[in-house]
């Protein structure tokens, strides 16, 4: 795990060396261990190393293959690299190092571009060829590991972190209206964009490539994609048999590692079985919780805090256990801090994630997190409910974008975004957006089962992309790597087959009440329950007790909607409501003291907003846009 960056000037300009070592000290928390810098006339590389497997100078970056002729700055962990190392070695290739790095080289060496169909793992790479003079970059399947770049006038930059982009001189911040846009409406950008004017980030399973003088050779290509079908070729019996099977070999091949592994334990099923399979490989195991205090907290927020759940699994797993209790006014202590390591506003009330792995790297270099299960095994039944019968896919994507727009709807934005930027939003419909993301899934004729399959695809592309940026960036603002078992390929693509049936257990019941008596009998199927990833919940009874497989699904989360009513009122009224905020340059103040009075008065939980403005504008004030 590690920090990468690297600059391209497609026309022959020669790269400064200082430019390169300015952007790769930027993101030096990503890796402390060392640093490493390489250039050669227009082209140059920066790394900065997080040593966990092969801790010898012999995995130091930039590194060349045998002839010269490749150049790698690489960040990630791929797990299958000791199998493509046997085929490579069988095939003649030598190895100078242990690591994974060297074995991403050779498979580029010999198998081109295609060699991101091999690899299992995690990754961001930068790969030049001196010969053919073309640059060639590639992310994950799954997004795990961010990369972003800018291409404009000749000068192409890429890096895991935007603040390493800033610091070229060519490259100045100002604010993307299109990426605002989506993001107050989603909380989350679904598109390429970032909220920083011309810095893209590359789409998961993408690969780019560009070549030197010409400026037209660039291009971005899809090497992968979900594909979530209803295969019933086989009994639910025999799908939870192999469903185990593939998880134990998951969570057993992401423990490979020359350092000391930590799980997150929350108290829910995911990271509960992931902690499981882990303590029977490493005796006194370190696994972390994140607590909350609840004394001023109500209604559903009561039950947020689940210490109690965590000790009892630690106990059971004969872990060494750490927790951290978070109470209202925490997130304000860390809110500079935080925002500048997340860049890139995305989805959800992160600052408990931030504190959670501070604690986590006091004692380990990497942690295991039990991401990525609900979006594989329908985690969120009341989303997929509230749209698997409609007239057509245009009436479901109407009712499922209106679902997503978490922030501002659209009827809003006349009065919520700013007299001076309103024609900018108007002109980039975020409808068109979250079409685009389903654009080649959607067809006339589509089942229930279907349109249940098409959420998957379409949370999976977005709503876990976005929680995967996040945790990358806040596990790496402390030097601290994060795997994700649910993401291996292999897990992966057996889940996507898995039919909608064996996930969701009152599917058959849903689609009998919206056909026969439409009204508000449908509204329990709407909120929490525990309907979803029903065939996981059976298959990870093994490593769980009962009441953790049976229990309504939770999220992580702080119980900022009554903290933002009470003891948080006073920081946030002082921030947002300041005539002099650096948001009302882009939104209008009338429109957002309502909307928040609204959340200070009972009336509607904005809590979501809120957390999004007091963002934007320590976002504004860290980054400063022209």
């Amino acid at each position: 795990m590690c920090g990468i960056a690297g600059i391209f000037n497609v026309k022959g300009e020669a790269v400064s060396v200082n430019t390169v070592q300015r952007m790769t000290d930027s993101i030096k928390h990503r890796g402390p261990d060392s640093e490493g810098i390489w250039t050669d006339s227009n082209v140059g590389f920066g790394h900065r190393r997080l040593a966990i497997i092969d801790l010898s100078p012999h995995g130091h970056q930039p590194m060349q293959n045998d002839s010269g002729e490749l150049i790698i700055t690489y960040n990630g962990e791929v797990y299958n690299f000791m199998n493509l190392r046997i085929e490579l070695e069988a095939l003649g290739y030598k190895f100078h190092s242990n690591t994974d790095t060297e074995v991403i080289l050779k498979s580029y060496e010999l198998w081109g571009k295609e060699c991101v169909h091999k690899f299992n793992g995690m990754f961001a790479f930068a790969i030049w060829n001196k010969k053919t003079k073309e640059l060639f970059i590639a992310r994950d399947r799954y997004g795990i590991k961010p990369l972003y770049y800018y291409y404009k006038n000749g000068l192409f930059a890429f890096a895991s972190e935007i603040k390493a982009l800033l610091k070229h001189p060519e490259i100045n911040v100002k604010v993307c209206i299109p990426a605002l846009n989506e993001y107050f409406s989603f909380q989350n950008v679904f598109s390429e964009l970032t909220l920083f004017e011309n810095i893209k980030i590359l789409p998961a399973a993408s690969a780019l490539s560009i070549r030197s003088d010409d400026v037209n050779s660039f291009s971005v290509e899809q090497y992968w994609d979900y594909n979530f079908t209803n295969d019933h070729t086989i009994s639910e019996e025999e799908y939870i048999e192999e469903l185990e099977r593939l998880f134990e070999q998951a969570v057993n091949r992401q423990l490979i590692s020359d350092v000391e592994i930590g799980s997150y334990l929350s108290g829910g099923m995911d990271s509960g079985s992931v902690t499981s399979i882990a303590a029977k490989n490493f005796r006194n195991l370190k696994t972390f919780t994140c607590g909350f205090d609840l004394s001023s907290a109500s209604g559903l927020e009561l039950g947020f805090d689940e210490r109690l759940k965590a000790e009892f699994l630690s106990n059971i797993y004969k872990t060494e256990h750490y927790e951290i209790v978070l109470k209202a006014g925490d997130m304000e202590r860390v809110m500079s801090e935080l925002i500048w390591h997340l860049e890139d506003l995305r989805i959800g009330q992160s600052y408990p994630n931030f504190y959670v792995a501070r604690l986590a790297s006091k004692f380990v270099k990497v942690i295991l997190s039990g991401s990525g299960g609900d979006e594989l095994f329908a985690g969120y039944p009341w989303r997929y409910y509230r749209a698997v019968v409609n007239d057509d896919s245009e009436h479901y994507i109407e009712k499922y974008y209106r679902y997503w727009q978490r922030l501002i709807p659209d009827s809003y934005k006349p009065r919520f975004f700013s007299p001076e930027i309103y024609p900018d939003i108007l002109s980039y419909q975020c409808k068109d957006v979250f079409r685009g993301v389903l654009k080649n899934k959607l067809k006339k004729e589509i089942t229930p089962e279907e349109y249940v399959n098409h959420s998957l695809y379409f949370e999976a592309k977005t709503f876990l992309h976005g929680i995967l940026v996040v945790e990358d960036k806040l596990s790496m603002a402390h030097s601290l790597e994060t795997r994700v078992p649910f993401l291996d390929n292999d897990l992966v693509d057996f889940a996507m087959k898995v039919p909608v049936t064996h996930k969701l257990k009152n599917l058959e019941e849903v689609i009998r009440i919206n056909e026969n008596v439409p009204g508000p009998k449908t509204e329990r199927f709407f909120e929490q329950n525990s309907d979803g990833k029903n065939i996981l919940r059976k298959s990870l009874a093994k490593y769980v007790p009962e009441s953790y497989t049976s229990g309504l699904k939770q999220g992580f989360s702080a119980p900022d909607a009554s903290w933002f009513k009470g003891e948080s009122n006073d920081y946030i009224k002082d921030i947002l409501f300041d005539k002099r905020a650096r948001i009302y340059d882009y939104i209008q103040p009338e429109m957002a003291k309502d909307l928040m009075n609204e959340h200070f008065s009972g009336k509607t939980n904005r809590r979501l907003l809120i957390w999004s403005l007091l963002c934007f504008e320590w976002w504004n004030k860290i980054f400063d846009p022209a």
